[in-house]
């Protein structure tokens, strides 16, 4: 994780930020699921978090080795996005930068099918389940989120990302298709 890329969205009157980095993290998903890469990481140095302003900015950080995220932009993966970003060159991280693990975040929303399952394990009501799951899902969410396609199971979902805290030292690890990781972190500054 010694090097960077920033990749940043440029306004654009047509088209939401949150659109636009929904588009762009789609197509980042695509090229790690393609490429089978578990060596890059992302951060989102704009994000905000809270009830009201949840949103992961306009600014996308890809983190690896100078090689690989090479050789990930020589996928041409941004295509169809290149007119709406401003890419950076492959940069050196800052040698004093603190880290962070930026990892996937999953909630009990309520759905459907989920009350479905829960009437059916506890031999209780749909209605019932429901009930139990509005409750659930009347909780108010902070973290940004964006829709993904999961490459693998072509499922749509919402995938919700935290930022843990700034810490002094590195945590090496795998990182999955999405570049989030359950316990490395990427440089933050």
């Amino acid at each position: 994780m010694d090097h960077y890329i920033d990749i940043r969205l440029r306004p654009d009157p047509d088209f939401a930020p949150a659109m636009l980095m929904g588009a762009l993290y789609n197509k980042l998903h695509r090229a790690l699921f393609d490429l089978q890469a578990e060596d890059v990481g992302v951060s989102f140095p704009s994000h905000k978090h809270g009830v009201r302003a949840r949103t992961l900015g306009d600014h996308l950080r890809l983190h690896g080795t100078q090689a690989r995220l090479q050789q990930l932009m020589s996928a041409d993966w941004l295509t169809g996005m290149r007119d709406h970003t401003q890419v950076s060159e492959v940069i050196a991280a800052p040698a004093n930068a603190q880290h962070i693990n930026v990892a996937r975040k999953q909630f009990n929303t309520g759905s459907e099918s989920r009350a479905k399952r829960y009437a059916k394990r506890h031999n209780i009501l749909e209605d019932e389940a429901r009930k139990i799951y509005a409750k659930v899902a009347a909780r108010g969410i902070e973290l940004p989120f964006v829709q993904i396609n999961s490459r693998s199971t072509q499922q749509r979902f919402s995938l919700f990302i935290e930022h843990r805290k700034p810490q002094k030292n590195s945590v090496a690890g795998a990182f999955n298709y999405y570049g989030l990781s359950s316990n490395a972190t990427v440089p933050w500054f």
